[in-house]
């Protein structure tokens, strides 16, 4: 006969665990698990098998381990998890690529009836079209304000209809509606709340940043930094090539309008007493009918035809 395993053995070997993981592991997902069935949560754990670890518990059983742990060993990275551990969530551990184990989670979501009392976590909109439903069931409609006639025996909804929005409960007429008509507007699954990685905190959209994304986050602070280093005459790294610039132009000027001059400056005031010295002549272009193709034919010019000598030129009339 097997030994039932006592509460607080379940505890210590919860505890040990805990620990474990967060030796071998510094990068872990904080996940919601709202509505996640124990099938669904199995399969999970089979797609992500290999490199990362699915592990759900009692908030306050979690917080305990990982403060103990922390202090046992010293490292205070840890604590930055506490805080994060509000609601039903979990903890996935993973030694591979942040984006792709989110991507995966993403995959296994399962569609779910509109039960009542739930919050819906998305608007819900009844499309139109026939029912089947034959038309003893419009009292459904009408109690939803649901434009409907009877098309060939049966119920037909005319206009698409949003019977549910984001974030309000559930209702019983709503919930029978949409089982009557067999729409399961819901899918739930895993969703990543928070990423951990190596005692940093950061929002699950930093995952989805490209490297075009990053350069231009990056040129814009660059910018900023320069801009703020020429509005208070900071030097910088950033600003110093402006500052140059700058700093060259002032000078140039001076030296424009009095009489010193440096090398640079020379050109310039040569130029503004004689422009013409710069001016250079546009060459004439010969074009080359080889080059272009084939040359185009000269007409000749067309030969007057003499008139036909007339008998009035020969001094004879028609009679003579």
């Amino acid at each position: 006969m097997a030994v039932k395993t006592s509460k607080a053995d379940k505890k210590i070997a919860y505890d040990k665990k805990l620990c474990q993981l967060l030796d071998e592991y510094s990068q872990i997902l904080v996940v919601a698990a709202d509505n996640v069935g124990s099938n669904q949560l199995q399969n999970i754990r089979k797609g992500l098998r290999g490199d990362s670890v699915v592990l759900m518990g009692k908030n306050t059983m979690m917080k305990r381990s990982i403060r103990l742990h922390s202090e046992q060993t010293g490292n205070n990275a840890f604590l930055n998890l506490i805080p994060l551990l509000v609601g039903n969530v979990g903890l996935i551990f993973t030694r591979g690529d942040l984006k792709e184990v989110s991507e995966e989670v993403a995959k296994y979501k399962v569609g779910a009836p509109a039960r009542v009392g739930l919050i819906a976590p998305i608007d819900v909109i009844v499309p139109p079209g026939n029912t089947g439903l034959d038309p003893s069931q419009t009292s459904f409609f009408q109690v939803l304000n649901i434009p409907t006639k009877i098309n060939k025996g049966t119920v037909e909804i005319i206009t698409p209809v949003e019977l549910i929005k984001k974030g309000e409960k559930v209702g019983s007429s709503e919930a029978a509606l949409l089982a009557k008509l067999g729409i399961r507007p819901f899918s739930y699954g895993l969703v990543v709340l928070t990423v951990y990685d190596n005692g940093s905190v950061f929002s699950p959209e930093v995952l989805d940043l490209t490297e075009e994304d990053l350069i231009e986050k990056f040129a814009t602070g660059v910018s900023m930094v320069t801009s703020l280093s020429l509005a208070i005459s900071y030097p910088t790294l950033a600003a110093a090539p402006h500052m140059f610039i700058n700093a060259y132009k002032n000078v140039l000027a001076v030296a424009v309008a009095t009489e010193y001059s440096f090398p640079q400056a020379d050109k310039v005031k040569e130029y503004l007493k004689d422009p013409s010295k710069f001016a250079v002549a546009a060459a004439p272009v010969s074009v080359s009918y080889a080059d272009v193709g084939d040359a185009p034919v000269k007409e000749e010019p067309k030969k007057e035809e003499p008139e036909e000598e007339s008998d009035d030129d020969m001094g004879l009339g028609l009679f003579d």
